[in-house]
This record gives C-alpha cells, sequence and structure tokens, in this order.
C-alpha cells in the first residue's frame, strides 16, 4: 500500500492516521510552528508513530523522512514486542479466534484443528516448522477463493495468487496481474484479511490510489474500510512477531 497522508495545518492539530509501504505503523503527524526539524516518536500503547515537524514541510517531505527511519521503527518494535515462537501451549489467532498449539507425540505429523486446538504430532524439534506450513497452506487456500471471488465481482481475473513473508506489506499486485500477500493474513480476523484482498483486487482494474480506485475498494469489500485497516494496522505489529524464535 502507497503512502497516504492528508494536508497538514499549521495550527498543531492532529491529523488523521497516515500510511506508507515502508512502515509497519500508521503515523499521526503533528505539524509546528516552533519545529525546526522532524521528530518521531514511538506510541507503544497505541501502537502508531508520532511524527513532529516543521510547519512549512510539505506532506511529502514528511512522509520520505519517516520513511527513512523504517529501521529504528523496527527496532523499537523488537522492543516493544518479543517474538512469541510456535511451542506447544503457545496460544496464536488464526482467523482472529485463539487456538492452543499442542504437540501429542504418536498423532500425525500433518496438524489438525479440533475444537480451539492446534494438534501436531511427528518430531518435536519439527514442531514449528510444520505448524508454519499448515498456516501457509491454509492461508494460500482461503486467499485465493477470496480473489477469485472480487476478482468475479470486479470483472477481472488475477494471473496468480501467491503468498509471502513481507516485513511491510500485507498484499502487493504487479502490473501483470499477479497478487501476493502475506501468509499472516490467516492469523488475522477475516475482515482484516479481506480487506487486503478487495484492495489488491482493485489494483487489478486500477495500478493507483485514485478516487476510482477506492471506489472500486469499497465496492468489492462492501463494508467499512476505513474499520478494517485500522484494525489491521492495531493487531499487525503481534501478528508480524507470531513464529519468530522459533
Amino acid at each position: 500500500m502507497r503512502g497516504n497522508l492528508k494536508t497538514m495545518s499549521s495550527r498543531g492539530r492532529y491529523e488523521a492516521l497516515a500510511y506508507h509501504q515502508d512502515l509497519p505503523l500508521p503515523l499521526v503527524v503533528r505539524p509546528l510552528k516552533t519545529a525546526r526539524c522532524f521528530r518521531l516518536r514511538f506510541n507503544e500503547g497505541r501502537g502508531l508513530l508520532k511524527l513532529t515537524c516543521p510547519a512549512r514541510a510539505s506532506r511529502r517531505e514528511a512522509l520520505a523522512w519517516a520513511a527513512e527511519q523504517r529501521e529504528w521503527v523496527e527496532a523499537q518494535l523488537a522492543l516493544a514486542l518479543p517474538p512469541e515462537p510456535f511451542v506447544p501451549g503457545a496460544v496464536i489467532p488464526i482467523n482472529g479466534a485463539d487456538v492452543v498449539l499442542e504437540w501429542v507425540e504418536g498423532q500425525p505429523r500433518t496438524p489438525r484443528l479440533d475444537d480451539g486446538r492446534l494438534i501436531c504430532g511427528g518430531p518435536r524439534e519439527a514442531f514449528a516448522r510444520r505448524i508454519e506450513l499448515f498456516l501457509r497452506r491454509r492461508a494460500l487456500d482461503a486467499l485465493s477463493a477470496e480473489t477469485a471471488h472480487y476478482a468475479a465481482l470486479a470483472g477481472v481475473t488475477a494471473r496468480s495468487v501467491a503468498i509471502g513473508d513481507a516485513d511491510t506489506r500485507w498484499g502487493s499486485c504487479s502490473a501483470s496481474g499477479r497478487i501476493r500477500y502475506s501468509w499472516r493474513l490467516i492469523l488475522a480476523p477475516p475482515e482484516a484479511r479481506r480487506y487486503v484482498v478487495a484492495h489488491e483486487v482493485a489494483h487489478l482494474v486500477h495500478l493507483n490510489h485514485g478516487p476510482e480506485f477506492k471506489a472500486l475498494e469499497a465496492r468489492l469489500f462492501g463494508a467499512d474500510v476505513g474499520a478494517a485497516r485500522s484494525l489491521l494496522w492495531r493487531l499487525g505489529p503481534r501478528l508480524k512477531r507470531l513464529g519468530r524464535g522459533s
């Protein structure tokens, strides 16, 4: 998703949330007449960044400067959110609902969901890897089906659907019609995942974020785009830590 920053006011009022594809958190921008330089702060409690800047600074300058601080932002997140490896007894969300990971000796190696538990057998040392593979397969199945659904509504076809584990993007769409998603979307509530799908499918028609794109995105999603986007941004930092350190 590309950057989006509304016009700043010199009166020092906080603006609406801004988003940049190279940052893992949304920003709140506050221009100040007294500010002589850019300053970025991480608000752990709210899960966002606060950027103060000179009133004369353009929105392009402000967003570009913030994006250059990505390593610092990721370092702050690493301190605030320790890795949550896939180990027996851990609780992770699948489709937004909490599931307990269980290793049971003698059970099949392929994980299976059973009444709020994800049960996996096989060698204990390969437990984390099998859990991740299970989630990746589930993500690809869900995202492929939802992409086909939204693409049919838009009257287009995605050339291919794939998954990965990008640090900053939940999804991307190439000019050739290839869509790629983060497998971690399977951890998020369905409405947050489907928002990303609607967003990327809309890019099959409009490779920009103009009014026509936004109208199509809203029509495909059929619900509150802003609420779904905010939900994903709020949950995103934790979702990106799950399975790390395994």
